[in-house]
């Protein structure tokens, strides 16, 4: 068992260090090669923070844990609005100024509805798996047609500023791109090598070691960067960085899990207890956002609200475990 704890915890250390290291490889080496800085801040930014979440459910599935892999693409979801937007609002709230965050938010809220018409059937097949991932490039090929359009949006001001506080070469940035990558498939395998078998010793299913201790680790470079870019005053990289996150967790972490490994026999709860927190705090979140004859912002009292709700889920999680 020790053996097991140890490999989770060196394996979320080296998750968010070389997740950190990938994304301002990615984000720079990008910013050399002339893409848009928009575009850098919508597809580079939100893939990077989304590549634990892609390498760990790929590793889950390919070791025939497929519940391991959905767990964590929608527990992902969940801890990212409740737990890292609700932190991030109670320290410093957020302000929603771009017209792209808003875009996406109707977006990401049908992509949540299309994932619970595909799993009605407690299964994912490989067709499904496959539509999920067409919705990946669709949505790739609408980011990069809205960062050519959009002119001046207040996430591009920000991005901006971000790149222009970590001066590197471009040498130094494909470095760090190759060994931040290197690093995550390698901690990413540690860690599902150690959730997988403590699921096993302790008897509890791979679905709520997901949507739990993996969820909660993958999700953490998400954390460490919403709340930095808050208390800069990012307040759109901050929103985005979840928003970008949770729409690649849905459609390209659950898309390449399920052709992986296809899942079958699903427990009901993912779509009635799991699908229903998820959707319900994007439904919060798209709220709070637009606002609604007042500024689209989630204040400190909001803020508090989505964290009442994530540790409601995880009290219901824990009752559902014990019984």
């Amino acid at each position: 068992m020790i053996t097991f704890v140890l490999a989770i915890l060196c394996g979320f250390a080296l998750l968010i260090w070389s997740a950190d290291r990938f994304v301002d490889g990615a984000a720079v080496s990008a910013k050399y090669a002339g893409m848009p800085t928009l575009l850098i801040g919508m597809v580079v930014v939100g893939f990077g923070t989304s590549a634990p979440e892609m390498l760990v459910s790929a590793m889950a599935a390919a070791d025939g844990s497929p519940e391991l892999a959905l767990g964590n693409a929608v527990g992902s979801n969940i801890v990212n609005i409740g737990l890292i937007l609700g932190l991030t609002a109670i320290i410093s709230p957020i302000v929603v100024h771009s017209t792209i965050v808003k875009k996406e938010l109707p977006l990401l809220l049908l992509v949540s509805i299309l994932l619970a018409v595909l799993i009605w059937d407690n299964s994912l097949t490989r067709f499904d798996a496959i539509v999920l991932l067409l919705g990946f490039l669709a949505f790739i090929g609408w980011s990069i047609f809205a960062a050519l359009k959009s002119k001046n949006d207040t996430l591009q001001n920000d991005v901006e500023q971000e790149l222009s506080a970590q001066p590197m070469s471009l040498k130094a940035a494909i470095t760090w791109l190759v060994i931040g990558l290197i690093v995550l498939i390698s901690s990413s395998r540690l860690l599902v090598w150690g959730a997988v078998n403590i699921a096993e010793l302790m008897g509890i299913s791979d679905l709520i070691i997901g949507l739990t201790i993996v969820a909660l680790g993958t999700s953490l470079p998400e954390l460490a960067a919403s709340v930095v870019a808050a208390r800069k005053g990012e307040h759109d990289i901050a929103i985005g960085n979840v928003i970008g996150s949770n729409m690649f967790n849905i459609l390209a972490v659950t898309g390449i899990a399920g052709v992986i490994a296809p899942a079958v026999n699903l427990s009901s709860d993912l779509l009635m207890r799991d699908w229903l927190a998820m959707f319900s705090l994007t439904l919060c979140l798209l709220v709070f956002a637009y606002g609604y004859r007042r500024t689209g912002r989630i204040n400190r009292v909001e803020g508090v609200g989505l964290l009442l709700v994530y540790c409601a889920y995880n009290t219901w999680l824990l009752f559902s475990v014990s019984n």
